[in-house]
């Protein structure tokens, strides 16, 4: 990868991905996979203003190593200074900054049932931290960079060092840094969702239709009242604009928790911890999944479901064209953030307030009240097709074609 394009990616990350501003600084949450880009990074962070930049790094070798060797009590103690060493600097309005470089299947040899008991442990822990990105305290980015093994997953017929470049490559693409001008692509962009965004808020829908003969998805997801959609950047809670995932293609709103019914079929796979699920299915009756299914881990995406009790509803629904930059690329990325923006999805757990009129100043219970969904887990999950078909249902009782033939029609 050439420096000047590393440095490019970085610059935009840190600028327009989490926004770090003069005085600010920045947690950089990253991988020993990615050191040359992290490097960048905080040369970034530094040059744009930052007041400090911490570095978290991980290795998610060692970590399935974790998982394989300590005990289930160990792996689900966390202790309270690793809570309150993120604490100590949110509270003082840090920003942050996520590199995700991992390698699909990294965790196929672990016990599913371990890693999802630590993972339940540690979602009930980093409660309060969590709450930092989910309600947009403050500014939040997730960015990704390729390694050899994840790029060989992806281009298996090229040799190594190839398919690392073909990755880097479309991945550069992806947040638009093959344009002599990333940031206006990126302005350019985030316009076009919102008047997306606008045109949605501005329906009001009541309900979605999901439709699909090429997968059997037939799944309705009631909205929450006042729902808010949402896409492109964000605004943090100090009023700083912020990008959090780069890239992006989706719009989203919040479905109403108990307003979920049907049966929906997965698109693409799903790398989760460490495993990659394929062929998988969710049956929904009054919001909660009542059965599922998948021809390849199975047993980690009923762990999945079964992680807490919000994890088995429905907390986003998103909206992505068949005919995206990323779907048209025919590139299965096995990586969620990629994958998602080719692909209308649903994550299952955790709602965003930010989607619900208010819900962003309101307690826990009160966005029980309006119907959000409450869990210590957020995860995605794509089901659009070149067939889909969405149908809107206004307050009313009115139907209006959101989609046909995988595209917006609106």
């Amino acid at each position: 990868m050439e420096q000047k394009r590393l440095e490019q990616y970085a610059k935009l990350a840190v600028e327009m991905g989490a926004n770090v501003q003069k005085g600010q600084t920045l947690i950089l949450n990253t991988s020993i996979e990615a050191i040359d880009f992290t490097r960048a990074c905080v040369k970034a962070a530094y040059e744009a203003g930052a007041k400090e930049v911490i570095v978290n790094y991980e290795d998610e070798r060692i970590a399935a190593m974790h998982y394989t060797y300590q005990s289930e009590e160990t792996l689900s103690h966390v202790r309270n200074w690793q809570v309150e060493s993120k604490l100590d600097y949110l509270k003082e309005g840090a920003c942050l900054l996520k590199i995700h470089c991992g390698i699909p299947g990294v965790m196929k040899d672990v016990d599913p049932a371990k890693s999802a008991k630590a993972m339940q442990a540690r979602g009930a822990a980093m409660k309060e931290v969590n709450a930092y990105t989910s309600k947009n305290k403050v500014q939040w980015s997730i960015v990704a960079v390729p390694n050899k093994e994840w790029a060989k997953q992806v281009f298996p017929h090229l040799k190594e060092e190839e398919a690392l470049e073909a990755l880097w490559d479309a991945i550069l693409k992806a947040v638009h840094v093959d344009n002599d001008d990333p940031v206006a692509v990126w302005e350019k962009h985030n316009a076009t969702l919102a008047k997306r965004v606008e045109k949605l808020n501005a329906l009001r829908f009541e309900k979605l239709h999901f439709t699909s003969q090429s997968s059997g998805t037939d799944l309705w997801v009631e909205l929450v009242k006042d729902h808010i959609w949402a896409g492109g950047c964000e605004v943090s809670e100090a009023g700083i604009v912020f990008n959090p995932n780069m890239p992006t293609e989706e719009v989203f709103t919040m479905p109403y928790r108990l307003g979920v019914n049907g049966v929906v079929y997965a698109s693409k796979p799903l790398d989760h911890n460490g495993k990659l699920i394929e062929d998988f299915y969710f049956r929904f009756e009054k919001g909660r999944v009542v059965d599922c299914g998948a021809k390849k881990e199975e047993a980690a995406l009923k762990l999945l479901v079964d992680f807490d009790e919000g994890s088995h509803y429905i907390g986003e629904v998103a909206l992505v064209p068949y005919a995206s930059p990323i779907s048209m690329s025919n590139l299965l990325f096995l990586n969620t953030l990629f994958d998602e923006n080719a692909s209308c999805h649903l994550a299952l757990g955790r709602a965003y307030a930010m989607n619900v009129a208010g819900g962003l100043t309101m307690s826990e219970e009160e966005l029980k009240k309006a119907g959000a969904n409450d869990s210590n887990t957020h995860v995605d999950f794509m089901f659009g097709t070149a067939d889909m078909c969405i149908t809107g249902v206004l307050e009313d009782g009115k139907e209006v074609a959101v989609f046909a033939d995988g595209n917006f029609v609106l």
